[in-house]
């Protein structure tokens, strides 16, 4: 849809009561949740790089199965297309940039999320 009319069907305006009630309970947890799963993930990757620089801990065993377990798949996947630069393994810090720029995108001051809620905020009840 093209034209004069897209943006009017786009705007906030243009949705029901209902749907911007149901927008207004539903995107502040949505927003919190996103925000600190995507830090979490961050921060996985944070302790990945810094176990980088002690090779003997083994991620499958004993408390470090909860860094290695939820980001080992991601890194095998990121190790295939990126080869190990001097013989060290940059793929945790290829990560922490793209969850970092994905958290700024969604839920950042700026960030999608944000900007919906922002919105929404405005109009009347």
């Amino acid at each position: 849809m093209t034209g004069p009319d897209s943006s009017a069907a786009l705007s906030p305006q243009a949705l029901s009561p209902d749907t911007v009630a149901l927008l207004r309970q539903l995107l502040p947890p949505l927003h919190l949740l996103l925000g600190l799963a995507l830090a979490a993930w961050t921060l996985l990757f944070l302790f990945r790089i810094v176990l980088t620089w002690y090779p003997q801990v083994d991620l499958r065993q004993g408390p470090w199965r909860l860094v290695g377990g939820p980001t080992e798949p991601l890194l095998a996947l990121t190790r295939r297309l990126v080869a190990p630069i001097g013989g060290v393994d940059v793929t945790p810090v290829i990560w922490v940039g793209l969850v970092s720029l994905l958290r700024e995108l969604l839920v950042g001051q700026q960030g999608l999320l944000s900007q919906v809620m922002l919105r929404l905020s405005v109009l009347p009840a």
